[in-house]
C-alpha cells in the first residue's frame, strides 16, 4: 500500500492546488498534506475543519511555520491518505475529494450544502471496495 498512499497524496496535493489550496510545502513527497487555509481562503484551520467534519471527511487543524493565529485555532490543515487509500480510494478518486473538501469550506455556514455533501460523500464510500 505504500505507494499507492504516496501517490494519492501526491494527486490529492496537485487537485487541491488546483482549488486555490496553498500548501505549506507546495506539494508533497509523503502521506501527508499541510494547506495554509488562512492564506488560501481567509479562514482559521479550526473552522475549515468543523465544516469538512460535517460532510463526512476528517482532518485536522493544524498551525503552519510562523502561524500567525493562536494555536486553537490554527491557520492550516493536515490531512493524509492511508486511510482513505486503505478504503479503496484511488489517485482517480482525489479531483472529487479535492472538490468536497472545498467545497465544504465554502459552505461552511450553509447547513443544507453540507447536508447535501455529506450524502454525496457516504454514497461514494458505500461503493468503495476495501482492500
Amino acid at each position: 500500500y505504500a505507494q499507492a498512499i504516496v501517490d494519492n497524496a501526491a494527486r490529492l496535493a496537485e487537485e487541491m492546488q488546483k482549488r486555490g489550496f496553498q500548501l505549506v510545502t507546495g506539494g508533497t513527497s509523503n502521506h501527508l498534506i499541510l494547506a495554509d487555509i488562512n492564506k488560501s481562503f481567509g479562514i482559521d484551520g479550526k473552522t475549515a475543519e468543523i465544516a469538512i467534519d460535517k460532510i463526512g471527511l476528517t482532518l485536522n487543524a493544524n498551525a503552519v511555520p510562523d502561524d500567525p493565529l493562536p494555536m486553537f485555532r490554527p491557520s492550516g490543515i493536515r490531512l493524509g491518505t492511508p486511510a482513505i487509500t486503505t478504503r479503496g480510494c484511488q489517485a482517480s478518486d482525489m479531483a472529487r475529494i479535492a472538490e468536497w473538501i472545498k467545497q465544504a469550506i465554502e459552505a461552511r455556514e450553509d447547513e443544507k450544502k453540507l447536508a447535501v455533501l455529506r450524502e454525496e460523500v457516504r454514497e461514494f464510500c458505500r461503493g468503495l471496495e476495501q482492500i
